[in-house]
């Protein structure tokens, strides 16, 4: 009996209440049954000291405690997060419908819709170029001679070739390229813009719609209030 009871205190453990089908985790039920079991069978003639006895109850009895801590900390912090979650969710909703700048530089071409796209200028340009790539990485367009002026500008795209034809439907990027007055070429903060037109909500997080393509919440960089479409393909803003 002394030979278990010394066993089992240099063993690590873990408290669970009830039982467990687990043989590496001791609930209280399995405890308590070893516990009798070693009294009902220790040797009359030499029984287990009985400090022996109270040092297994108190170290199982801490154990106890800090398990059910822990359990009670985890369960808190799991109601904080489904709060917080509710409550994300129900301002995400209400997103929709504002206009919104959205960072990156790939394009999304569902066969009928037109893309508005924004570039900043830290200085006056000499020349102002956008460039549209297919996913393959072939040029499908070129578009010169934009706004050279310092400052926000933007312009509307609507998935046509050098020719005019209609793009097919597919995944595109776009860039800048341009020049200073010193003919050199600098780099432009570029960004696209968009109308928030529905919410998705999964197990993964929470998801825009802006113009029927689907972003995560960090590619948003400003919300705007909504602004008449841009028409043409130059556009001050």
């Amino acid at each position: 009996m002394g030979n278990y009871i010394e066993g089992l205190s240099n063993t690590s453990y873990n408290v669970n209440s009830g039982n467990s089908g687990n043989s590496g985790i001791m609930g209280k039920d399995d405890f308590m049954n070893l516990l009798i079991t070693q009294m009902r069978y220790q040797d009359p003639l030499n029984p287990a000291d009985s400090s022996q006895f109270a040092s297994q109850l108190a170290e199982f009895s801490s154990l106890e405690q800090l398990s059910n801590l822990n359990e009670n900390v985890q369960a808190g912090l799991d109601a904080d997060y489904l709060l917080a979650q509710s409550i994300n969710n129900t301002l995400t909703a209400t997103l929709i419908g504002k206009d919104v700048k959205l960072s990156g530089s790939d394009l999304t071409n569902k066969g009928d819709n037109t893309v508005k796209l924004g570039y900043e200028l830290p200085v006056q340009a000499s020349d102002v170029t956008v460039k549209i790539y297919n996913s393959s990485g072939t040029l499908v367009r070129e578009i010169k001679d934009l706004e050279k002026s310092e400052g926000e500008h933007k312009l509307s795209y609507d998935f046509t070739d050098n020719n005019g034809s209609k793009l097919p439907s597919g995944e595109y990027r776009f860039e800048f390229e341009v020049k200073n007055l010193q003919d050199e070429t600098i780099s432009v903060e570029n960004y696209k813009f968009g109308s928030i037109d529905g919410v998705k909500f999964s197990e993964q997080g929470t998801t825009l719609m802006v113009n029927g393509v689907q972003y995560n919440l960090a590619d948003i960089m400003e919300i705007l209030n909504p602004v008449t479409t841009v028409k043409g393909l130059k556009s001050n803003g």
